[in-house]
């Protein structure tokens, strides 16, 4: 069975959806059969493949019960990785699923027959804490939660740490933090040097070895609507991400 991983932080802008499109990327790169689900209606990670969001069926469909959640998985071009797309519509489900019983079971029970085709399930969430994102962490086997190298993301991540307790504790105990990632991180300044050493120091098991450096390679990377290993495979951030690909695999 695969390990269900959701990219998570209520806080927006500290690199869910970079993270989660080229983690997804360099783990089928490696072999390992890799699902992407973006569960994000701004459609990013769709849109950082290259798949139209305005494709259908995605993953609105399946969440609503209109079809099985296999239906909605796209071929993307790279070998080992398929993707379930978002649409505008998934939106919908925000007003939607809070009105149904057990709804943040929904995505839960519909990954269920997928979860021995792949060995690799990643989970790319919304920047809040919704029923969208609820239906992730319930999901999950584990959370990976970007934290970008600038003071407010570190004043959020204890905000964050309160909502994974507060998920393992009512709804999914299996939940687990698999790692904290540093991401936009800018080696060159005292500001995220100091980010750096205060999240270490607070978690010294939890924060990956592997950082996440600024890289002008990873913006454009989306643009071109493919993963930055595939725009630029010998620059800095694409050797970040391999090298978070295995620390991921390591941790099992």
């Amino acid at each position: 069975m695969g390990t269900v991983y959701a990219i998570a932080n209520q806080k927006g802008g500290v690199g869910k959806t970079t993270t989660a499109v080229n983690l997804a990327a360099c783990i089928a790169e490696a072999g390992y059969a890799t699902l992407l689900i973006d569960m994000d209606p701004q459609s990013n990670a769709t849109l950082g493949l290259g798949v139209d969001k305005h494709v259908t069926p995605t993953v609105y469909h399946a969440l609503a019960g209109g079809v099985a959640l296999a239906s909605a998985v796209i071929e993307t071009g790279i070998p080992n990785l398929g993707l379930v797309p978002a649409g505008p519509d998934l939106a919908g489900a925000t007003v939607e699923l809070p009105r149904a019983a057990g709804s943040e079971n929904r995505l839960r029970e519909a990954l269920a027959p997928l979860r021995d085709r792949y060995e690799f399930v990643l989970l790319d969430c919304p920047p809040s804490l919704g029923p969208l994102t609820v239906n992730a962490l319930v999901a999950a086997d584990r959370v990976i939660v970007p934290v970008q190298a600038e003071y407010f993301a570190l004043e959020g991540l204890a905000a964050m740490l309160d909502t994974l307790s507060l998920v393992q504790r009512e709804l999914n105990p299996r939940l687990t933090i698999a790692g904290m990632l540093l991401t936009m991180h800018d080696g060159r300044t005292r500001l995220a040097q100091d980010v750096e050493s205060e999240v270490r120091r607070h978690f010294p098991t939890l924060v990956f070895d592997t950082v996440i450096p600024r890289n002008v390679r990873v913006g454009e990377a989306p643009s071109f609507g493919r993963p930055v290993i595939h725009h630029d495979p010998h620059c800095a951030g694409a050797d970040a991400y391999f090298e978070l690909a295995k620390e991921v695999a390591a941790r099992g």
